[in-house]
């Protein structure tokens, strides 16, 4: 069950956020600051070294890229420590008005991935939403005149 959004941006334009590796942090909620990321980003394998928390409480962490088809969908393995590490997907669909994001995700260690996938959609739905206001926003901005 994705969370989902539409906005006024483009395919292209959400998808260019998305391929910004220095923009995460800004987007995704929960991440505080970016420390790195791989050159190839968002190419499957490449990773965004980042932090989560606040300081002092501040957690070195990493998302992977595990797939990607550029202007479509990313897909991505995010630890969330100390909670393991969650599926997450990013797609992308033309609407005639810009664009509807969509991202689905799903926990894959234990014990979390034992929770039904809808009980775990719905606990991280607020965040998700969150997640993708954010990321239109980004998006919209980038088409203001």
């Amino acid at each position: 069950m994705p969370t989902s959004r539409n906005t006024t941006a483009s395919c292209d334009e959400v998808w260019d956020v998305l391929a910004n590796g220095w923009s995460y942090a800004t987007w995704v909620v929960g991440a505080s600051r970016i420390r790195a990321v791989d050159g190839n980003w968002p190419a499957a394998g490449s990773s965004i070294h980042h932090s989560v928390g606040t300081w002092p409480a501040v957690l070195s962490d990493v998302t992977r890229s595990v797939g990607m088809h550029a202007g479509r969908e990313l897909q991505l393995e995010a630890r969330a420590l100390p909670f393991g590490k969650a599926s997450i997907t990013v797609r992308l669909h033309p609407i005639p008005t810009g664009c509807r994001i969509e991202i689905i995700e799903h926990a894959i260690t234990a014990p979390f991935d034992l929770v039904p996938d809808r009980i775990q959609h719905i606990l991280a739905h607020p965040r998700n939403a969150e997640a993708l206001r954010r990321l239109a926003l980004l998006a919209e901005r980038s088409t203001a005149p």
